[in-house]
């Protein structure tokens, strides 16, 4: 009887995860057509979504040379393919407001206009770096900045992004918060928890789900029935949305509007930013299980290109004024491996000494 039960009880299971992929799968085509905006954007604004897609992947691509050269230690989670999220998010919010992020951060640090010097610095465990070397890749963190961190706790970001917002509103303040969060994290029950507060709080917060549709390597239609992750919001009265995340004008438009309905007392909103990575979950996590047709989708799709494209189209930028920016952002790297490289190293001595503090 128990073995009966068991053999059923596998095949259900089977078929609804074969439904719940099967939707999944359907989702990611409605992204073919890129939302045209109404009004041809400054170019400005296309100078400063391009450059900084191109640092972030310019930052990721190189880093990932610098982990096989072992001069980083520990995960390093890239960010490749995501890079339009991060880029249109930060872009649209303004100097007071706060950013919590997450496991793979990299991008987020970048956009929201991080020194890329001590970045690098942090990742070579050095003493120049944002957090002396003692964060690493998953937790760059500038509370000067209104950067509140990396984190290496999957959904752990969004109560802290929930308590910056609660903080902002006790002092008078018409900051906004963004925590950037994952598809993975979506099922944790930080998420609706802290979501919800936002809520009945009317909190300046803005919650962006990164869906890159695979939690480490779970496809995200074998994790949850509802694979539209923005519907969970309008479950408790959140102001919803989805959008194609490989749009970084898209993601601007979209948070730009949502950050200016936050400060008119119109909040929490969720965005799900629809997305894939180029790769797998880590750099040593070879991606096998990602299939090549939805990847190939995406890279032709490729956010950076995207951003690049609407320079040049809509901002009637030059191959020269491209290059320009792509030589810019190489040199700064490269400048930054070489302040990192020969910046100094906390001992172990001194780190157990930091460490006994806490």
């Amino acid at each position: 009887m128990k073995k009966i039960f068991s053999t059923n009880f596998c095949l259900a299971f089977k078929k609804q995860m074969a439904k719940n992929r099967a939707k999944a799968g359907d989702l990611w085509i409605i992204m073919a057509k890129p939302r045209a905006s109404e009004n041809t954007p400054p170019r400005e604004l296309l100078e400063k979504l391009f450059r900084t897609a191109y640092a972030i992947r310019v930052f990721e691509t190189e880093g990932i040379k610098l982990y096989r050269q072992g001069l980083i230690r520990g995960y390093f989670h890239p960010y490749l393919g995501q890079e339009g999220i991060a880029t249109g998010v930060c872009a649209a919010l303004r100097k007071g407001d706060f950013i919590a992020s997450t496991h793979r951060g990299h991008g987020h640090c970048i956009a929201w206009g991080a020194d890329i010097k001590r970045m690098v610095a942090e990742l070579l465990q050095k003493e120049t770096g944002y957090c002396r070397g003692y964060g690493g890749s998953m937790h760059i963190a500038d509370i000067t900045t209104g950067n509140l961190g990396a984190n290496g706790i999957v959904g752990a970001g969004t109560p802290l992004g929930v308590g910056a917002a609660l903080a902002a509103q006790v002092r008078g303040s018409d900051a906004v918060t963004v925590t950037f969060t994952t598809d993975g994290a979506t099922n944790n029950g930080t998420f609706l928890e802290s979501l919800n507060l936002a809520a009945i709080w009317n909190l300046n917060f803005i919650l962006v789900i990164e869906n890159n549709q695979y939690a480490v390597s779970t496809p995200i239609g074998e994790s949850t029935r509802e694979t539209d992750l923005f519907k969970r919001g309008a479950a408790i009265g959140v102001e919803s949305h989805l959008v194609d995340g490989n749009d970084p004008l898209a993601v601007y438009n979209l948070t730009e509007e949502s950050a200016r309905k936050c400060r008119a007392g119109q909040g929490p909103i969720l965005i799900e930013a629809r997305t894939f990575r180029h790769m797998g979950h880590h750099v040593n996590d070879p991606g096998k299980y990602m299939p090549e047709d939805k990847l190939a989708y995406y890279k032709q799709r490729d956010p950076v290109d995207r951003a690049r494209n609407n320079f040049v189209d809509l901002g009637h930028a030059s191959a020269a004024d491209v290059s320009t920016i792509e030589r810019s952002v190489e040199k700064e790297f490269a400048d930054a491996v070489e302040f990192s490289k020969g910046s100094r190293e906390v001992s172990v001595d001194e780190f157990r000494a930091f460490a006994a503090v806490y």
